[in-house]
């Protein structure tokens, strides 16, 4: 994986270019490393404008990308800034062509955008994943996880974690001599599992789409998430069948009625972990899973570590070190590895 695109258009995220750079730049050369050649490929002839008042002239057209074993989507600065059609339809062609695609922060909405994310599972910044599910239902969207990987194609949470995906790339690639290189260059830490949570504030939005129906509906629930609920128990408060409110309450916010119910539940017992002493079986009864023991495969399969963990990390206990090196789904692949076809999905999925 030597040859890098670089796709840029117009409202790129300085920051997320300037990150493609760092990786990919044949300045950070060692010994050891491989000379990567990096191409910031757009539409021809064209001056973009990217975040931040920068601009660029990319130094390859968007047939370039077909070229290239592997092209990186940096997020944009505004989701609705109207986009040339032509950028996304180069970007199928690529991935169609064996291309490894990869996507920054908002640029899953590119991937997405392109049909290539459909049927997938996929992440982008945690603030953004609400948007991301309702423009795109055929998508699996994360917002908890770091970055996800699967079928040639890759998305990253945002900021930080597109370092963390890039840097995950050299490694799978060429090996973690190449990737700790490159990290000590940019001063950052080598590794950080996929799978590891963004440890975000709220993980499903609060809005319900302007209905008040659903608004009234999600505002019982939440007051009540020690209760056993069921869609039919959450139909019965809309006075709606079970069909009818499920299909309304996915239209309206962009997930299933008890998908969204477990991620306020695992919402609220990240709260009270965060701010109360209360043992966790405690916090278990309190968010509506009745018992730790089943807390616990919820919790990690939603935030990526366990809850005890979760509230030393946030609670700052003397001695602790948080839980920055715990193991999560995207596995480190050997030196050997293509990552053009991996044959599984490389987040694990819970169900609802």
């Amino acid at each position: 994986m030597r040859t890098v695109g670089c796709l840029i258009f117009e409202g790129v995220r300085a920051f997320d270019y300037a990150v493609i750079g760092e990786v990919w730049s044949n300045r950070l050369t060692r010994p050891g490393l491989p000379a990567f050649d990096l191409r910031v490929c757009g539409p021809q002839g064209a001056r973009v404008r990217l975040g931040g008042g920068l601009e660029r002239v990319p130094d390859f057209g968007l047939e370039t990308l077909r070229e290239c074993d592997l092209v990186v989507v940096p997020g944009m600065e505004r989701l609705n800034e109207p986009r040339d059609p032509a950028v996304p339809a180069a970007l199928r062609a690529a991935h169609e062509g064996g291309v490894t695609v990869a996507s920054l922060c908002a640029g899953a909405f590119v991937l997405a955008e392109a049909g290539l994310l459909d049927g997938r599972t996929a992440t982008t910044h945690w603030a953004l994943a609400g948007e991301l599910a309702r423009r795109f239902p055929a998508v699996d969207v994360r917002p908890e996880v770091l970055f996800t990987g699967e079928g040639g194609l890759w998305t990253s949470a945002g900021v930080a974690a597109g370092i963390d995906l890039c840097l995950h790339l050299v490694r799978a690639a060429h090996g973690q001599q190449a990737a700790a290189t490159i990290a000590r260059a940019m001063v950052t830490a080598p590794f950080r599992a996929g799978g590891q949570a963004q440890f975000i504030p709220s993980p499903v939005p609060e809005d319900a789409g302007g209905d008040d129906v659903l608004a009234r509906v999600r505002a019982e629930v939440l007051a009540a998430l020690d209760t056993p609920w069921t869609v039919r128990g959450m139909a019965g408060l809309a006075l709606m069948s079970e069909r009818s409110f499920a299909r309304r309450f996915v239209g309206a916010t962009g997930t299933t009625p008890l998908r969204w119910l477990l991620e306020q539940r695992v919402l609220l017992a990240q709260r009270l972990l965060e701010e109360t002493d209360l043992p966790v079986d405690a916090v278990a009864v309190r968010c509506g899973f009745g018992a730790a023991v089943s807390l616990r495969p919820v919790f990690v399969a939603r935030v990526g570590v366990a809850p005890r963990e979760y509230r030393r990390a946030f609670r700052g206990r003397e001695g602790d070190q948080g839980p920055a090196g715990v193991p999560g789904p995207t596995r480190e692949a050997s030196p050997s590895s293509r990552l053009a076809r991996p044959n599984s999905n490389r987040v694990s999925r819970s169900r609802s």
